[in-house]
């Protein structure tokens, strides 16, 4: 078995789901399709040494896997291409890769004391540049988990035609709850295919299927920049114009942003804003005269603290581009529909249900006016991606069958993926939390953001940033920027 400079593949094993799938073949949607042509989803987490021989450790990621596989049959299954053309994940039970290997020489601290992410971690997952499309013979699922000096490394790679960041983060933490022995799994996912996103158009693919739209080979920096909670509401009070306290009573604020994503966030019913406010209510954060005002400004235009960070790194990277004034920079944020179309879908539905929202503004707009005017840009398209323009996006791809064209051609864009809202940190094995969430080499060029929840929570965030070298130092650099990063 093959290895790399840093690392030693030990052993390699298909594990099978525990029970026989009783799943249909699943058409994949117009938001999966045009994943075809994008590379597998690799994502994982750093923990510690878990407290197990090696071979019990094993035997108990093992029998977890075969365990999520019967909740998650896509996972085990192969996609499938029928004479008309449409595409399907068939549950045949076909199983998952495992993959076990060792990287004794490196330790927790060399991962997580790395000003840049080293390259090392790429190595941590299967699957390497490997484009969705060829679920049609290589498994849709692969877990390798590789020994470190004083740690292990979880990784996933998964097929992003079956998966977004809801489902890959649901099939991941309920893995973990399997292993640790949780008797009753919290999110069992929804494998419906009756929505708008199911149709009747085909994408026609070239012969040995599409190509990633994006080069393999130009060199690129990443770094994960943390923004603590205190430096998120004091970006969000400057975006909003607001005057900043450093009161916690304040956080009234954090409360009503809050409120008002959950409308639009996957995880939002009734019952659970009811319970939160009263909680909030409950422990003197949020005093009851608040309610009230809770409730009158959730629908307002207030920039959100994500947004306000988006804009602050629209920004940076522009005026770290150099680019020509009159230069058209777009910057793309991916929108999760579940509960944005009506009728609404199952908050676990399983599969993709994202669009790309893009935001365009010259080069000259985004550096001479405020912070706030770049927020309030991406804030209107955000706010307009209703259930009639979720159907508009799918009616405009009907007419148009096509993949997802990924990448930075004109060398002016952004692509903000993943969320800090998914619950990276959710999960334990049965040894503690991750010290920290790592992608790999998948899906990444010059541009590519990928956004996560910050491990001390609390509405805390990281950004892993993807750049070429000469951008990267830039904003390294910059001022704007960086008094918000914590060091």
């Amino acid at each position: 078995m093959p290895s790399s400079p840093s690392l030693t593949l030990l052993s390699k094993c298909t594990v099978f789901p525990d029970r026989n799938s009783t799943l249909g073949d699943l058409k994949l949607s117009v938001s999966d399709l045009p994943m075809l042509s994008c590379q597998y989803i690799q994502k994982g987490g750093l923990f510690t040494r878990p407290p197990l021989p090696v071979d019990s450790f094993l035997a108990l990621m093992k029998r977890g896997l075969s365990q999520t596989l019967s909740q998650f049959p896509p996972l085990a299954g192969r996609l499938t291409t029928d004479s008309d053309g449409h595409v399907y994940i068939t549950c045949n039970d076909a199983g998952a890769d495992f993959i076990h290997a060792n990287a004794g020489h490196i330790y927790i601290r060399d991962i997580l004391g790395s000003v840049h992410v080293p390259e090392c971690v790429k190595e941590f997952f299967a699957f390497d540049r490997t484009v969705s499309y060829n679920g049609h013979f290589r498994p849709i699922l692969a877990v390798q988990v590789t020994e470190l000096a004083d740690g292990v490394f979880i990784g996933c790679a998964v097929n992003h035609a079956v998966v977004d960041g809801t489902s890959f983060w649901n099939f991941f933490n309920t893995f973990a709850e399997e292993c640790k022995g949780v008797k009753r799994i919290s999110k069992q996912p929804e494998f419906s295919r009756q929505s708008v996103l199911i149709s009747p158009a085909v994408l026609k693919l070239p012969e040995g299927g599409p190509k990633v739209t994006f080069s393999n080979d130009k060199p690129l920096s990443e770094r994960i920049f943390s923004f603590s909670r205190e430096a998120i509401r004091k970006l969000k009070a400057k975006t909003n114009n607001q005057k900043w306290t450093d009161n916690e009573d304040d956080d009234k604020l954090t409360a009503v942003e809050i409120l008002g994503k959950l409308s639009n966030d996957t995880f939002q019913n009734n019952g659970k804003m009811k319970s939160l406010i009263e909680n909030w209510l409950k422990n003197g954060v949020v005093a009851k005269q608040q309610t009230a005002e809770i409730e009158s400004n959730k629908a307002t235009a207030e920039i959100s603290s994500f947004q306000s960070i988006c804009a602050l790194l629209w920004r940076a990277v522009t005026r770290a581009r150099k680019l020509p004034s009159s230069k058209v920079t777009t910057f793309r944020m991916a929108v999760n529909c579940r509960q944005r179309l009506e009728p609404k879908l199952d908050p676990y539905y399983f599969g993709n249900a994202i669009q790309s929202v893009p935001t365009y503004a010259s080069a000259s707009d985004v550096l001479s006016r405020d912070l706030r005017w770049c927020a309030e840009q991406l804030n209107k398209n955000v706010r307009a991606h209703d259930s009639g323009m979720v159907r508009r996006f799918v009616e405009d791809w009907e007419s148009n069958p096509r993949c997802f064209p990924l990448g930075n051609p004109d060398g002016a864009s952004i692509t903000m993926g993943s969320s800090p809202r998914f619950p990276m940190y959710d999960n334990d094995f049965g040894w503690g939390r991750p010290m920290a969430v790592r992608s790999g080499r998948a899906n990444k060029f010059d541009g590519k953001i990928s956004a996560f929840p910050g491990r001390e929570g609390g509405g805390s965030v990281d950004l892993e940033v993807v750049l070429s070298p000469e951008t990267m130092a830039e904003i390294e650099s910059d001022f704007e920027f960086m008094q918000y990063v914590s060091s």
